[in-house]
């Protein structure tokens, strides 16, 4: 059964009307893309900002996922992003948190104090699942592996994908909250990302949810030539405007307020969206 709305703890939006931009903050001194906010006040300005420029929900994250990044502890990542979620959810109560995190306790903590999604870079454990229905929330289930391999990366991407989502669905969580996030530079080669970039339309069609992260990727800078994360600003918008087109349903960005203008003009076309100031 496919989904015609996306949930986050209670607020609904109708899949299909306009794509979703989801906000980063990473909470960290050590962002591939140099955009890290470990302090509190400069984090949370930070998401103030991106509210500001639109974003219509935002990815709380407290550990680096770079190559060559070096792991924390539980107790470090919750220290990082709890203090974090806890000012973002006081300011906006209203406005949908992720938490970006693998790591069960790390989710648990996060939704005890306000997180409406858990954003998981290495697929759905049974733990995580269990979590998202005991909380009420939504599972971002993201395709990872440890390195790449010759295999028909589509293929196995969506199959990986669907076996995860329809275990979360037999455990009883509902499809509306459940996305799909086929991992745009995990464990995959600069071909193997163009390759799922060409065949978003296949990941669409199985009916769940789904989200995408380019956002200054490296891929982005070998094909641009742009050697700096934080100028890859329109390699990024390129990948949106495609992923408008094959009908993606969120696309994570660092760069909110140019992703804006993106999906606007390409939910116009793509999706006949129109701006509540439209005048005919």
């Amino acid at each position: 059964m496919s989904a015609d709305t996306l949930t986050f703890r209670g607020r609904s939006f109708v899949r299909g009307n306009r794509t979703l931009v989801m906000g980063i903050l990473n909470v960290t001194p050590d962002s591939f893309s140099g955009d890290g906010r470990p302090e509190l006040c400069d984090a949370v300005e930070r998401a103030v900002a991106q509210h500001e420029a639109g974003a219509d929900t935002i990815d709380i994250g407290g550990e680096s996922t770079r190559p060559g990044h070096v792991p924390i502890s539980v107790a470090e990542e919750i220290e990082r992003v709890l203090p974090v979620i806890r000012a973002v959810r006081e300011r906006f109560p209203d406005w949908p948190i992720s938490i970006d995190t693998y790591k069960p306790e790390v989710a648990r903590a996060a939704l005890a104090v306000g997180a409406d999604c858990v954003n998981s870079i290495w697929g759905a454990s049974d733990e995580t699942i269990d979590l998202a229905l005991e909380y009420g929330a939504t599972l971002a289930i993201m395709h990872n592996r440890e390195r790449p391999d010759d295999g028909n990366v589509v293929d196995e991407v969506l199959r990986a994908l669907l076996a995860d989502a329809h275990r979360a669905q037999r455990r009883g969580l509902p499809v509306d909250r459940i996305i799909l996030d086929p991992g745009i530079g995990f464990g995959k080669t600069p071909d193997q990302n163009i390759a799922l970039l060409a065949n978003l339309d296949r990941l669409v069609a199985l009916g769940f949810p789904t989200l995408l992260g380019t956002s200054r990727k490296s891929t982005l800078g070998m094909l641009s030539g742009r050697n700096r994360p934080d100028e890859r600003v329109f390699a990024t918008a390129a990948t949106t405007a495609l992923a408008v087109s094959a009908g993606i349903d969120i696309v994570r960005v660092h760069d909110v307020a140019a992703t804006r203008d993106v999906v606007a003009i390409s939910d116009a076309i793509v999706r006949g969206w129109r701006p509540r100031t439209w005048i005919a």
